[in-house]
């Protein structure tokens, strides 16, 4: 163990890893003796792969009955500061890769990324994209904001919503986007759906964006992640989707000012620019159709470069949302009833998507009359089936 925490000193390490290094080792002196219990047999040659070397021994060969409660909090902070560790690594790769590797790596990553249900979502979004948010049932306005709810039935919404960016904590966002959503898509109208998006374009959409809080809230300032969710949904091929937990993380791995939630100006000169200047965001589109879906979300897939362990995609809000117990409640119980806009769109959309025997179309208002009262189309359906089929 003790070649293996030293072995960093003969790595040629940036300012930013040795940063992060010096971090790590503060925690570690909390927790020598336990670390040195643990008997190492990989002695990685660079500084990403330590970082996930000593990251997983702290997740499984560390004898968490032998750690003393003073010392948990210390074995967390480690363990974030390596997580951190293999971002800014692997964020550092992406600058300076081409297109080939770049689909090598995203491909590596796709189980433990969830990249199948991310590209879903991203896929969903692609159909509703050329609608006004104001004219969207509230289920993909959400959707497209990213904030889940229980409202997003899984037979039809088979993804979590808010993965790259979940904005449910941005509560002044959500009560604009549902009192003003015209005012929103007014903004988003700055940002072409497809061809170039320039510096001007931004510019217009922030100015925009901006006098929507000015107007409607007593000074609250206008946050950028939110924002962000907006454009990287709207262009995924030329925008990053930002949160609070991922600015920093981004910033020192792609080299840039460190960002805040107000970085409106540093969002574009400094992250979206360096994304454009990397060598896989210029190349050409490519022709093989599973690539050129990458492609075409390649900016927003920088996310992918971030640290993952196998808890990311197991803590998807629809795999929590499929896999949850189902309760046996004494009494009634209270159910999320849907508008009936919301109920007629969830419907239709089930019933595009399956090849469902007639009787079961033709009983199309009473499977939505069920959903609008709570229930989802799977359950609806199968009732129909249960009872006529």
């Amino acid at each position: 163990m003790r070649k293996l925490l030293t072995s960093p000193n003969a790595m040629s390490l940036s300012a930013t890893e040795q940063t992060i290094y010096q971090s790590a080792l503060s925690f570690v002196a909390d927790l020598s003796l336990n670390l040195m219990a643990v008997k190492v047999e990989n002695h990685p040659d660079n500084f990403l792969n330590w970082c996930g070397e000593l990251h997983r021994i702290c997740l499984h060969d560390v004898n968490r009955d032998l750690l003393e409660p003073s010392q948990e909090k210390p074995l967390k902070k480690l363990q974030e500061t390596l997580s951190t560790g293999v971002s800014a690594c692997q964020l550092k790769l992406a600058r300076v890769i081409p297109w080939p590797i770049f689909v090598g790596f995203v491909q590596e990553a796709s189980s433990l990324q969830a990249l199948p249900e991310r590209l879903k979502m991203l896929d969903y979004i692609a159909n509703i994209r050329s609608n006004n948010l104001a004219d969207m049932i509230e289920e993909d306005r959400l959707a497209f904001a990213g904030k889940h709810t229980s409202q997003h039935d899984i037979s039809v919404y088979d993804f979590d919503v808010e993965w790259f960016a979940g904005t449910r904590g941005a509560k002044t966002f959500h009560q604009l986007l549902k009192s003003h959503p015209e005012a929103f898509d007014s903004a988003l109208a700055n940002i072409p759906l497809s061809g170039d998006v320039d510096l001007a374009d931004y510019e217009n959409f922030v100015q925009a964006y901006k006098a929507i809080f000015s107007t409607h809230t007593d000074g609250e300032k206008a946050p950028l992640s939110a924002a962000t969710r907006l454009l990287a949904l709207r262009r995924p091929d030329q925008f990053v989707a930002l949160t609070s937990g991922k600015l920093d993380t981004l910033s020192q791995g792609l080299g840039l000012v460190k960002l805040n939630n107000q970085s409106f100006d540093d969002y574009w000169h400094e992250m979206i620019v360096c994304i454009r200047s990397t060598q896989w965001w210029r190349s050409d589109m490519p022709t093989d159709e599973n690539e050129l879906q990458l492609w075409q979300n390649r900016a927003i897939l920088i996310d992918l470069f971030l640290f993952a362990d196998n808890s990311l995609a197991e803590n998807s809000n629809y795999i929590r949302m499929r896999d949850k117990p189902k309760k046996v409640k004494i009494g009634v119980a209270k159910a999320m009833k849907r508008s009936q806009e919301s109920a007629e769109a969830i419907v239709d959309k089930a019933f595009a998507a399956e090849d469902l025997p007639e009787f079961i179309i033709n009983m199309r208002s009473t499977i939505v009359n069920s959903v609008k009262d709570g229930k989802t189309v799977d359950q609806a359906i199968t009732l129909m089936r249960n009872i006529f089929g």
